[in-house]
């Protein structure tokens, strides 16, 4: 509560509560809780009314009590300090004792060790001397084997000295023993440096076993390792790599990385069964810690092929590249296949010089060359110019062709590379989409109306209409719009042939993609479903195109068709007033009319699918039956109101009229006219089932036929 705070401020109080209620009420609550408090006060006082008349009773003589405690507590105060005091001087002098001690202990262990370092050099520096002498001669020719013993003990003594010089590091007396130590070490080295290298020529396994362990022993194994490839691999890998031999023979590269490879077995036998142990038997006795196909041979192979064939790496002709580099990473398969142990293929992948030679073959720029090599080919064969595909194709046009031939070019074993997989993966799926373009840029073509019989030349005619005209890239840049350019033309066989090898390319993306599968799987790439899905949503794009392109074909049929089928309004032209006999068989029109259906189903069979053909048809005649619906029933209307008009001038003028009855009494004109309709109209439907197409699935037709029969049935009733 606001009142009982401790910095309660009147004015405040007020100004924030006459912002809730009215002054006067304010104070009607205050004056109430005036009272409670008064009233609380007097009922506290009361309950505790004994308590508060014996207060000041039972405080009678207390500061003379806390007099006399004040005197023996000022004492025991003194006691304790002087106690404290004590303490603390003892244990300081303890601490500078211990610590003392320490320093004695920590200068004993010094000069203990560098006792040790005295000893050990002393002990070896006579150890050497000794046997340097004639009786060590006298060993040595004896038995080369008591020599490596020998190193063995001062190796082990002089890993002793290396310890304790490491712990003695600064030491004044160090720095004087040092020299000697050096020697020590110079002349250790050289000992086992002769020791190995007559080991490794007399082949005496345990000279070279001893020398090993002794390595080992002064932690010196990489120096045995960097021995053995400086004395005994180099000369090998600068005898057999030379550059002049590899380009002078067929299959230099393949014989020389062969001779590479037989070093391993010829000379590095020993030491492998040093260091691994050619039986179960002989595993205690091996060297641990070595691996001198990773550490000694492999960096002298890549050194020399760096140096003295630096031509391997390069790119410039990708057949000579990827033939070069599937054969390097063959002998890479083959060398690892010697290193015997997963251990050793991972210390051998890990090296630095195994890095250097993997990045040495420069692999996106052999991608670039391959890639403009490709691209390259793919965007002549998709200009303009549509010609056909060479003979033994499985496609039509050479732009298909050339697309699947460059599909399958990229994961050839001629030109797939595993670390470029990615790169050729998305090759692919650009080839896909740039035709994919290309098929929506053709769409766009006016269709040229060629005769038939030139229609299997105009495939190759057509390639020459774009350099005919060079001027349109000129005039791109002189503000003309596209509206106004004119497109090249297509042919109703190349719309055809876009069909087809549309279908056909796919119909074998599924075998493009059993082509790519092993590929991914040697990269140790499983997720098989996601590239089928891309190839799936690549055929979608594809198939995207054929609602189009359908409807261009239908739509050059359909006009193709109705060309000859719109001289149904010329049939009362023929026999009006002619005087010419009644008609028995169907107009020529409608021959023509179906040519163009014909040539589908007769020239394009063996490419098409029937379904497509069908497709084609059906669509294409149920427009142009539409449009021939409209026509015959214009003419049937015209010829009706022209007879009704003679009729009401028959009877205005009571006379017949001339020419309208034929002069051998038989049909009138109108009826004739008539007649050849329905004639035409049931020809038409005889062809279409012909060309295996239902009457009933050709829209409009069940109309038209049964417009024409009833004004063939009209006619047969007006027959005397």
């Amino acid at each position: 509560m606001k009142l009982k705070m401790p910095d309660f401020d009147v004015d405040h109080f007020v100004s924030d509560c006459r912002k809730r209620v009215q002054l006067e009420e304010l104070r009607d609550d205050l004056e109430l809780y005036y009272k409670l408090l008064k009233t609380a006060m007097v009922e506290l006082i009361n309950k505790d009314y004994a308590d508060f008349v014996n207060l000041s009773t039972n405080l009678v003589g207390m500061d003379k009590a806390l007099n006399q405690l004040s005197v023996p507590l000022g004492q025991l105060r003194e006691e304790v300090m002087s106690l404290k005091s004590c303490v603390s001087e003892g244990i300081r002098a303890v601490d500078e004792r211990m610590s003392k001690q320490e320093d004695i202990r920590r200068k004993k262990m010094c000069v203990l060790r560098l006792i040790q370092v005295i000893q050990s050099v002393e002990k070896i520096e006579k150890i050497l001397h000794s046997q340097s002498s004639k009786e060590l001669s006298l060993l040595e020719a004896k038995s080369p084997l008591l020599t490596g013993q020998i190193l063995e003990r001062i190796a082990t003594e002089f890993n002793q000295l290396q310890f304790h010089a490491v712990q003695s590091k600064g030491m004044p007396l160090l720095d004087k023993v040092r020299p000697r130590i050096a020697g020590i070490t110079a002349m250790l080295q050289q000992s086992l440096e002769g020791l190995l290298l007559e080991g490794l020529q007399t082949s005496n396994v345990d000279i070279v076993r001893h020398c090993l362990r002794t390595y080992a022993t002064i932690d010196k194994t990489r120096d045995a390792e960097a021995l053995v490839g400086q004395v005994l691999v180099k000369p090998y890998v600068d005898e057999v790599i030379v550059e002049q031999y590899v380009q002078s023979h067929p299959n230099g590269l393949q014989a020389m990385y062969n001779k590479l490879l037989e070093f391993v077995p010829h000379h590095c036998r020993l030491l492998r069964e040093v260091t691994r142990g050619a039986m179960s038997s002989e595993k205690a006795n091996t060297v641990p810690g070595y691996d001198f196909l990773v550490n000694s041979v492999w960096p002298e192979v890549v050194r020399g092929l760096e140096e003295k064939l630096s031509s391997l790496f390069n790119p410039g002709n990708p057949d000579v590249f990827h033939e070069k580099y599937t054969i390097s990473m063959e002998f890479i398969q083959k060398f690892e296949r010697q290193c015997g142990s997963q251990a050793s293929v991972k210390r051998l992948r890990m090296h630095p010089a195994y890095h250097s030679f993997n990045n040495k073959w420069n692999l996106p720029v052999y991608f670039q060359i391959r890639f403009r090599e490709v691209g390259g080919a793919l965007e002549a064969a998709l200009s303009d110019s549509l010609e056909e595909a060479p003979a033994g194709s499985s496609y039509c046009l050479l732009a298909t062709h050339v697309v699947w031939v460059s599909l399958l070019k990229c994961w050839s074993d001629q030109m797939f590379l595993p670390l470029l997989a990615h790169r050729l993966w998305k090759f692919t799926l650009q080839i896909l989409a740039r035709y994919s373009v290309f098929i929506n840029e053709l769409l766009l073509r006016p269709i040229s109306n060629e005769s038939t019989k030139d229609n299997k030349k105009a495939v190759a005619a057509s390639s020459k209409e774009p350099s005919g005209n060079p001027s349109l890239s000129e005039d791109q840049g002189n503000g003309t719009s596209p509206e106004t350019q004119c497109l090249p033309s297509i042919s109703n066989t190349q719309l055809v042939y876009v069909a087809a090898d549309l279908d056909r390319l796919q119909e074998q993306l599924p075998e493009l993609l059993e082509i790519i599968r092993p590929k991914l799987e040697m990269i140790g790439f499983k997720n098989v479903s996601c590239i089928s899905g891309a190839l799936e949503d690549s055929r979608a794009s594809l198939s995207a195109s054929m609602p189009t392109l359908n409807n261009k074909v239908v739509q050059d049929l359909s006009e193709s068709c109705f060309s000859y089928l719109k001289s149904a309004l010329e049939v009362p032209r023929h026999y009006r007033r002619t005087n010419k006999e009644v008609p028995t068989k169907a107009s020529p029109y409608v021959d023509s009319a179906l040519k163009p259906f014909y040539r589908l189903q007769n020239e394009y069979k063996d490419i098409l699918k029937q379904s497509r053909i069908n497709q084609w048809l059906e669509s294409a005649l149920s427009e142009s039956t539409q449009k021939y619906y409209e026509t015959v029933s214009d003419v049937l209307s015209s010829v009706k109101k022209m007879e009704e008009s003679l009729k009401r001038l028959k009877q205005a003028r009571k006379t017949v009229i001339p020419n309208h009855i034929s002069s051998n009494g038989g049909m009138s004109d109108d009826n004739k006219i008539r007649l050849q309709l329905a004639l035409d109209v049931e020809y038409f439907g005889d062809q279409m089932q012909k060309m295996g197409l239902q009457t009933s699935n050709i829209k409009s037709f069940s109309a038209l036929i049964e417009l024409v029969r009833t004004a063939k049935d009209q006619t047969t009733m007006e027959q005397p």
